[in-house]
């Protein structure tokens, strides 16, 4: 079959590699239908994650059960399925808990010496625990596909954001970040009954997006003339929940600066050159939480499925390309040139 693999930074590459099978009695083996391209995958693109010359990536997959394992009760050959971007055993404590990031036997797609989501097939270990099954039908929609393909991270992530910050009825919430997740952020803030929502981007495209998912309003500045910004239109006291979603030093101290004292800022920016990014003294003397971290979408997708199949939400609008399995190297540039927004992908 034919995958994405990375060689070296800005190197990437769809070639042949083998097909999967089922290894374990608790496998199965999805051929996918659709996959898409991270954020988090560019770094690893740009060289500032390690990884070994030709180890598979992608993290975000749906597709049809093709052969499943002996012990694979919950889906079975045919079925339509999106998978999380973690697998996880959904019986350990942390499973059960719906911490399945932190499963005792999880681990991510593209891991040395396993498939990652950005080819045509990929061996799912603890099927049972990890995929949830579809509506059949929805394979046939392409517009539903790319909806559902979001609860596989960035829709997950961005509600984990909104979680974490405290969204609710009557809250103000103000995002940092106009990446997918920051999208997927104000659509599940405007979800959870927020009543303001303030978007910090500044590219036009994706605050458009913003404003479609429900932003009141859009902030264009960067840092202190950010903060001030957020300041005056919330009379001066910041937002009761910010989503952090970038992940950088600057970013971070931002959303500390902008919220409101007694909130919560909801963190899922993958943090990179961050380490000093974070005053415990002001987040101490102003009541500030901080809540967040790798996102368990597999125990929010329960939750979301239903409110996306009904289109009560629909975060397709963050794809932006398509691209076939042969294009992913393109996709890759164009988002690492923010040309894209997040490039979806096609098998079929």
């Amino acid at each position: 079959m034919r995958a994405t693999t990375i060689h070296a930074p800005f190197d990437m590459r769809v070639e042949d590699v083998p097909e999967p099978v089922v290894q374990l009695p608790t496998d199965a083996v999805v051929r996918v239908l659709r996959a898409c391209i991270c954020g988090s995958d560019l770094w690893a693109y740009r060289g500032e994650a390690a990884r070994k010359p030709g180890q598979r990536i992608g993290h975000e997959f749906l597709g049809v059960v093709e052969e499943t394992g002996s012990e694979v009760g919950t889906v079975r050959r045919g079925d339509l399925v999106v998978a999380p971007f973690m697998w996880s055993d959904g019986v350990c404590d942390y499973c059960r808990e719906g911490l399945t990031t932190s499963c005792e036997h999880g681990g991510f797609w593209g891991a040395v010496g396993y498939d990652g989501g950005q080819g045509e097939a990929v061996r799912v270990p603890f099927a049972d625990g990890t995929l949830v099954q579809l509506p059949k039908d929805a394979a046939s929609d392409d517009h539903l596909l790319s909806a559902l393909l979001t609860l596989s991270d960035v829709l997950g992530t961005g509600h984990h954001a909104a979680l974490g910050a405290g969204a609710r009825p009557g809250a103000t919430v103000a995002v940092v970040g106009d990446g997918a997740v920051g999208l997927c952020a104000v659509l599940a803030a405007k979800r959870l009954g927020a009543e303001r929502i303030i978007a910090l981007g500044r590219h036009e495209v994706r605050t458009d997006i913003a404003r479609r998912f429900g932003a009141t309003d859009v902030v264009a500045e960067r840092g202190d003339a950010a903060v001030a910004a957020v300041r005056e239109l919330t009379r001066g006291q910041g937002a009761h929940s910010v989503v952090e979603a970038v992940g950088t030093e600057q970013s971070m101290r931002t959303a500390v600066e902008i919220t409101r004292d007694g909130g919560a800022i909801g963190f899922v920016g993958v943090p990179h050159g961050s380490g000093t990014g974070l005053d415990l003294g002001v987040m101490f003397d102003r009541n500030i939480a901080l809540r967040g971290g790798v996102a368990p979408v597999r125990a929010y997708i329960p939750d979301l499925l239903p409110d996306v199949l009904d289109g009560t939400i629909d975060p397709s609008p963050v794809f932006d390309l398509t691209v076939g399995i042969e294009g992913v190297p393109d996709g890759y540039k164009a988002m690492d040139e923010r040309t894209a927004l997040k490039v979806l992908v096609t098998n079929g």
